[in-house]
């Protein structure tokens, strides 16, 4: 495999070196995909920075279920999927060591905050037919974007106001019992746009105890109030329903993957949640020098989630305010641009857990008992940002950026009273951020830019507590440096792109989260990590006839992620040295996406990857896996009015077993085997049909 990375690298530089040399006699111009999406906002307050941006192009790859795979594409992310409710997404391998969920990055909705206040991101609580883009910003780098070491992540809904008034309306179906149907309808005018969609999905699931539904609505609103004022009106709301099938053990998984773990099948486990967005956001455009962009958000989680060792019962308000301003000055016949603003986000998360009785209730499932616990945590962080940029000369630009961030938790034993009451609060000294950006351009389609910047990593509020639920003032926030060297080129003709990035990140206070009970994880710093490796994508778009358009592309991932100092003084263990715990060394996504200039189109997608170490000895590793995904495609206008879409495809052609998930360092209970693997869908099929019609 190693060889066929290394040869596939060669034939990328040398391709792209050769497209450049030869003329192009072909008169047809391809351009790039369009996204539609008003990226100002976004680009103002990342600056010179380059980010990845994916969008229609990449979405229809694969099935409207799957956005787990649309963010596989991109090179240096990985996102592991458990079920559809069950995500973790890491970035340059940060994020890789967190048990459940998604944490150590920021995600943003249309440019509004929507990670909780201990870190945590539900990207499985937003519909990928509801997007027009996605962008991501790798490693601590995005100032304006809260300097997480492992970038951010901005979803985008917005769309070009000039569209015409339409209705749309998609339905898929698939294999075990997939249903989903989304209609929507988008009204635009000189001084107002709208869209609204709904969507519901449901479907059964490949695993037992793994049926998923989900109800959810978008509006989003412009209103344009004079020439220099706009005002924005966001509402997501998401309802779904998730059985929890779990992970299972090496010989589980050998000898039938669809089961579910055995405690959570007869607990008939789940997780419901009612998920609520409200945004409010008013831009300003005082001059041409000058412009603001304020959003004021609430949020609501209500969530309820039966396990077979409690019941938790939480939800969590909360509420914010984002504040942008950018703009230029004329300084030296150049012009010199800058941001600053700020951002608070706080939350009020009320948890409590029950006995869960579900053996005492005839295989029925889970039964609220007695309860056990009752807390309320405050959280709250504060980032303030500023950067310059400067072009020192037609080919030179520099950018200066700065992050303060501030936080905050205060928890409250409500259940326990007196001398067993762990009531407490943990204040965490403010950190200061820079970042150092140089972008060179060498020719008037290549650039190379370096950065320098500073990140940080907040532990969890549970992870500050003691075994006894005593907050543990020793536990700081993991804090690392990121050093990146990259290139970005296009063809002159806009056919060919290449973007290639080394980086290199060293992680200090590394937090480690030791599972000592069914629900109980503490966290420590237990020493430092070293990040570092290449990023590489590239397209070329090939004119096989005036009508028939070939385009391959190679999105390539290199980890070389280790302890440096990472010592397990309750095992005994030096780890330094090892790999980083629940990350592929290499990942590869290929594929060709080929037009027929009729309306017909067919995709063919691979993805390797690489075997994952399971454990910090490294004893235990997941094994690699290649997998195929094939989709074909019609779009034609049939009406003058009416536009309709057919399309079909098949994921995992090969029928490959693999796991689509792993959980690290998994912990036995009971004498029972460790359970380290999600197991992925097994060779399924699905198809859409699209209408849109213009009003």
């Amino acid at each position: 495999m190693k060889k066929s990375i290394l040869f596939i690298l060669l034939f990328v530089i040398a391709f792209s070196v050769r497209a450049q040399i030869k003329s192009v006699k072909d008169s047809v111009t391809i351009l790039d995909e369009v996204i539609l999406i008003d990226t100002l906002t976004a680009k103002n307050a990342i600056g010179i920075i380059p980010s990845q941006i994916i969008g229609a192009n990449v979405f229809k790859n694969y099935s409207p279920v799957d956005f787990i795979s649309s963010i596989n594409q991109i090179s240096g992310v990985y996102a592991l999927s458990g079920a559809l409710n069950t995500n973790r997404i890491t970035i340059r391998g940060v994020g890789s060591r967190t048990a459940f969920g998604t944490d150590k990055l920021r995600l943003y909705y249309n440019n509004i905050p929507v990670t909780n206040g201990t870190g945590f991101s539900t990207i499985e609580a937003y519909d990928l037919e509801n997007l027009t883009s996605v962008e991501i910003i790798k490693g601590p780098k995005g100032t304006g974007f809260g300097t997480n070491l492992g970038g951010s992540i901005i979803l985008n809904t917005k769309q070009l106001s000039s569209q015409p008034t339409k209705l749309t309306n998609s339905s898929t179906l698939g294999s075990y019992g997939l249903f989903k149907n989304s209609l929507g309808f988008t009204h635009s005018q000189d001084d107002f746009y709208m869209t609204l969609q709904y969507g519901h999905m449901e479907i059964d699931g490949y695993r037992e105890n793994n049926r998923f539904e989900r109800d959810g609505f978008l509006l989003n609103s412009i209103f344009k109030l004079s020439e220099k004022s706009e005002l924005g009106l966001l509402v997501n709301h998401i309802d779904y329903s998730a059985q929890i099938a779990s992970s299972i053990s090496q010989a589980d998984f050998d000898e039938d993957p669809t089961q579910a773990a055995f405690t959570w099948k007869a607990s008939q486990g789940y997780e419901d949640n009612n998920y609520s967005l409200i945004g409010l956001s008013h831009t300003y455009k005082a001059s041409t020098k000058l412009k603001n962009t304020t959003s004021l958000f609430y949020t609501y989680l209500d969530h309820y989630e039966p396990r077979p060792f409690n019941i938790l019962d939480e939800y969590t308000n909360g509420y914010g305010l984002r504040t942008l301003f950018s703009g230029n000055l004329n300084i030296s016949e150049n012009l010199l641009s800058y941001t600053f603003g700020g951002e608070l986000y706080k939350d009020e998360y009320a948890w409590g857990t029950f006995q869960n009785l579900y053996e005492e209730n005839n295989g029925n499932g889970s039964l609220q008992g007695d309860r056990l616990s009752k807390n309320k945590e405050f959280r709250s962080q504060v980032n303030s940002f500023a950067t310059i940029s400067y072009p020192f000369t037609t080919k030179l630009t520099a950018q200066l950026g700065l992050n303060v961030n501030k936080t905050q938790y205060d928890f409250r034993d409500l259940f326990n009273s007196g001398g067993t009451n762990t009531s407490a609060n943990r204040n965490f000294k403010a950190l200061f951020l820079p970042s150092l950006d140089v972008n060179y351009s060498i020719t008037a389609t290549s650039q190379l830019y370096a950065n320098i910047s500073r990140g940080f990593s907040n532990p969890s509020l549970e992870e500050t507590l003691t075994p006894d639920g005593i907050i543990n003032p020793d536990i700081v926030q993991e804090t690392g440096t990121n050093y990146e060297l990259g290139i970005e080129h296009k063809s002159k003709d806009d056919r060919m792109k290449l973007d290639i990035a080394f980086y290199l990140m060293p992680i200090k206070n590394l937090l480690v989260a030791k599972r000592v009970g069914d629900d109980q994880y503490i966290g420590r710093n237990a020493g430092k990590t070293k990040h570092q490796g290449i990023d590489l994508d590239w397209n070329y778009k090939f004119n096989i006839s005036s009508k028939i358009i070939l385009t391959p592309f190679i999105s390539y991932t290199f980890n070389n992620h280790s302890f440096v100092e990472f010592i397990d003084e309750e095992a005994n263990e030096d780890y330094s040295g090892n790999s980083l715990t629940g990350v592929p060394k290499h990942k590869l996504n290929t594929g060709v996406q080929t037009t027929f200039g009729n309306g017909l189109y067919a995709n063919i997608i691979h993805q390797f990857i690489d075997e994952i170490p399971l454990t910090d000895g490294n004893t235990l590793y997941s094994k690699s896996f290649n997998l195929l995904n094939v989709k074909l495609g019609y779009k034609k206008q049939i009406l003058e009015k009416l536009l309709l879409g057919l399309d079909f495809g098949i994921n995992n052609l090969t029928d490959t077993k693999y796991a689509q998930s792993v959980l690290i360092n998994a912990s036995s209970f009971g004498g029972n085997a460790p359970r380290y693997f999600y197991p992925g869908n097994n060779i399924n099929y699905y198809g859409s049909l699209k209408l849109s019609y213009t009003l």
